[in-house]
């Protein structure tokens, strides 16, 4: 589901730096790629997995 959501923050920002779309500074297109980064890095290290390494049963 991580892997989803960084390509689309991907994708919106690609389309803002492509379509030249000034934007205010929270918003610009290397913000957006940051949080793609971010996201794709949390799923890289197993957040939102859906388990728990304690929670296993033998």
């Amino acid at each position: 589901m991580l892997a989803i959501i960084s390509a689309v923050l991907f994708f919106i920002s690609f389309l803002i730096n492509a379509a030249d779309i000034s934007t205010n500074d929270a918003f610009s297109s290397t913000n957006v790629m940051l949080l793609g980064l971010t996201v794709l890095a949390l799923h890289l290290a197993g957040v939102g997995a859906g388990w728990s390494a304690r929670g296993r049963r033998r």
